[in-house]
């Protein structure tokens, strides 16, 4: 075993329009991040975990917005 180090490199330098691109995001996923903050835990079968995963790749969305739009069918927005 040799003690020698290998050291990986300077970090290339940031392209300045990448960089706030990224910081800067959609406006949508802007309203979302603020929007969707708490985290709620489910407990239910592997089962059923199995059939809301397969659901919500059919129809080309990810789990958490798929069940999202489930629940704010079920739970709409009250409105004054």
């Amino acid at each position: 075993m040799s003690a020698k180090r290998i050291g990986i490199g300077a970090r290339p330098l940031a392209d300045p329009q990448a960089e706030t691109w990224i910081r800067q995001g959609t406006a949508s996923d802007t309203s979302k991040s603020v929007r969707f903050t708490a985290r709620l835990t489910l407990d239910i079968t592997p089962a059923l975990r199995a059939r809301i995963k397969v659901a919500a790749f059919s129809r080309g969305i990810t789990v958490a917005e798929m069940l999202r739009e489930l629940l704010e069918q079920q739970f709409p927005e009250a409105t004054p």
